[in-house]
């Protein structure tokens, strides 16, 4: 798949939490500072522990300067387009031509009606979208004649145009079947898909075909059209480098709640990213464009995707991280014995590099985990020296990627999604299905994992009540510190359980 040229961007993706809304704030003022491209929040008005976002968005763009904005993604349902025209028009007047508007033809349908929404069919969705595109686009041209026009089956519409943007809004649509992805082609500015929903990278290809094919037959480059991903977690810059050059790939967003993420992102990955695609680029340019270097794979890059690459395989490289066997407490929240085991691999099975880096992918992950975990016990450590107040631990903890909500990952419930991770509910909803899928004999050990991720939440539930208590009454800091250790050793026996089992499946499947 090509590179589309397009300069590289990099954002962040912040949880707009109506408890930490000044931390939301801070944490978009950062992104600024840190060299961040793009600050985005998730739009789902039926989530009440979120703040409305275009409240946001137009609170952080007063409080920014350069730092581009838009939404992850509008659901176009609960925003009548002639109104959303007006306001997106308003906002990118008011920053200074920084607003980026992106769109969802509104996935979660009950809750869209819950909120009086239209219940409409997944097809109805689709073609109140494309109604919708033709009506922003007609508020913003304010060179055409006449009021806007516009009476289709979904919307009826006659109204002044205006006002003008301050820029060309790029308009971003939220696409993963082959109609929207259509539509993305027709009619969008840039395609938004969220890496954790995809089966494998290589729907990007899939995904570009689709796209490409419709844009040809409406008469647009390719080009016209910029490819943005959601990733979730950060990966390493090699890996953001192959997306940029095989699927064109040119605006990274990462989920992010905690500042060093935000630095580290914007400070080392991004350039480091920029300077190798900038590089590959270069060489492409003075190379010789034959027929065969448009089957090959340049020198130095392999498939991300999920096919074979005939030089670089080998075998097996990534090292499940051990369980130590070390217990902090006598409590046993699930009988380890009972823990059922996935099928081997074949001994001499070769792996491509991109399999490999599946593999390594949820190694790192687990890294990143073990790292918070180490965190978490240092604040109880803290809070026990009297450094810091267990409020103050308390309201840490709930940013953190193991207890960040987030809607889009799974159907609402108040006690459940408080607690629920990132991570897990990743893989409860998109990585787990795809290995059922793929491997049914893994079905006993996937069933299992998802037992212990229940398990897991309850004692992530056990521990904000100990800190609750210990605010109360300092006498608890011995259940604080129980709670903390039995945490520490269901998590981490866990997690190397999880690695065991499904390293190599991921390898040969992919995320």
């Amino acid at each position: 798949m090509p590179d589309y040229g397009h300069d590289l961007l990099f954002g962040a993706n912040i949880v707009p939490s109506a408890q930490q809304a000044d931390t939301v704030v801070a944490l978009s003022q950062l992104a600024e500072r840190a060299g961040l491209d793009l600050v985005t929040f998730q739009d789902h008005p039926y989530q009440p522990a979120f703040l409305d976002t275009w409240t946001l968005l137009s609170y952080v763009a007063a409080a920014t300067e350069r730092i581009r904005l838009a939404a992850n993604v509008h659901p176009l349902p609960l925003r009548p387009p002639a109104m959303l025209a007006q306001a997106a028009a308003s906002l990118d007047i008011l920053s200074r031509g920084r607003f980026e508007l992106a769109l969802g033809s509104g996935g979660f349908r009950d809750a869209i009606a819950s909120m009086g929404g239209p219940p409409l069919t997944p097809g109805q969705a689709v073609d109140a979208l494309e109604e919708g595109i033709a009506i922003i686009r007609a508020a913003w041209d304010t060179d055409a004649a006449g009021d806007i026009g516009h009476s289709g089956e979904h919307y009826q519409v006659s109204a002044p145009r205006g006002p003008r943007p301050a820029h060309d809004i790029g308009i971003w649509l939220g696409a993963y079947k082959p109609r929207m992805l259509r539509v993305t082609g027709r009619l969008a500015d840039g395609w938004l898909p969220s890496l954790p929903y995809l089966r494998s990278v290589g729907e990007l290809g899939e995904g570009n075909a689709v796209i490409d094919e419709a844009a040809a037959e409406a008469g647009r480059s390719p080009r016209d059209i910029r490819r943005l991903l959601n990733l979730g977690e950060e990966l390493p810059a090699d890996q953001l480098a192959e997306l940029a050059l095989t699927y064109g790939v040119s605006v990274f967003t990462i989920v992010a709640g905690d500042p060093r993420q935000i630095q580290r992102f914007a400070q080392e990955t991004a350039p480091a990213v920029r300077e190798l695609v900038a590089a590959e680029r270069d060489q492409a340019v003075r190379e010789p464009v034959t027929a065969e270097r448009d089957q090959a794979r340049p020198s130095g890059r392999q498939d991300t995707g999920s096919g074979t690459t005939p030089q670089g395989d080998a075998p097996f490289p990534a090292t499940p991280t051990p369980d130590d066997g070390v217990r902090l407490t006598d409590i046993r929240v699930w009988d380890e014995s009972a823990r059922p085991t996935a099928p081997r691999s074949d001994p001499g099975r070769r792996y491509t590099p991109a399999e490999q880096a599946n593999a390594q992918h949820l190694i790192d992950v687990h890294d990143h985990l073990r790292g918070e975990l180490a965190q978490l016990r240092d604040l109880v450590d803290q809070v026990a020296a009297g450094t810091i107040d267990a409020g103050a631990a308390r309201s840490h903890i709930s940013t953190m990627t193991m207890r960040q909500n987030n809607w889009t990952l799974g159907a609402y419930c108040e006690s459940y999604c408080r607690l629920v991770t990132m991570h897990h509910s990743a893989e409860d909803a998109m990585v787990f299905p795809t290995l059922r899928r793929a491997e049914p004999a893994l079905t006993p050990v996937i069933d299992r994992l998802e037992e212990e991720h229940h398990a897991i939440h309850k004692v992530l539930e056990r521990l904000d009540r100990a800190l609750v208590a210990f605010v109360g009454d300092p006498a608890g800091l011995d259940d604080l510190r129980i709670a903390v250790d039995l945490l520490t050793d269901s998590l981490l026996s866990h997690l190397s359980y999880e690695e065991r089992e499904l390293v190599e499946p991921l390898a040969r499947h992919g995320f």
